[in-house]
């Protein structure tokens, strides 16, 4: 299952080196006219080429047998991270080596403003939310 969400502004609001997570987070904007929070988190990063913003929103999937080929070459990968190498925009570009990533989706007040990804709180919370992993 791929994780594609078009047209939203996304941004890479954390990147924790000693414990290798990487958290992209798109918030609810009228100039997108959304109204949810969403949330994708990567654990385990091992390699990663980001933009800080995505305009136009993201599309996470592995990467293609010939994608990973050329990165690769380029990056030095293992033959053994293919598996594990993640695809962030439809025409590639952006890419992350490391674990499955996760989302999460919410529309809840404004005021509410943590993290979705906020590990010391139970999941799934106490409104109406979506979550799943991209495989």
């Amino acid at each position: 299952m791929e994780f594609t969400r078009q047209g939203r502004l996304f941004r890479v609001v954390r990147f924790d080196p000693s414990h290798r997570q990487l958290l992209l987070r798109s918030d609810a904007v009228a100039v997108d006219r959304t109204t949810t929070v969403v949330e994708v988190h990567i654990g385990h990063v091992e390699l990663m080429l980001l933009k800080p913003i995505y305009r136009d929103g993201l599309h996470i999937r592995r990467a293609s047998p010939a994608e990973f080929a050329e990165l690769r070459e380029r990056h030095g990968l293992e033959a053994d991270a293919a598996g594990w190498t993640w695809m962030i925009e439809r025409y590639g570009g952006s890419f992350v080596v490391g674990g499955q990533p996760a989302w999460r989706e919410t529309e809840y007040p404004p005021a509410d403003r943590e993290l979705l990804f906020d590990f010391t709180k139970p999941w799934p919370p106490g409104y109406p939310a979506q979550w799943g992993i991209v495989e």
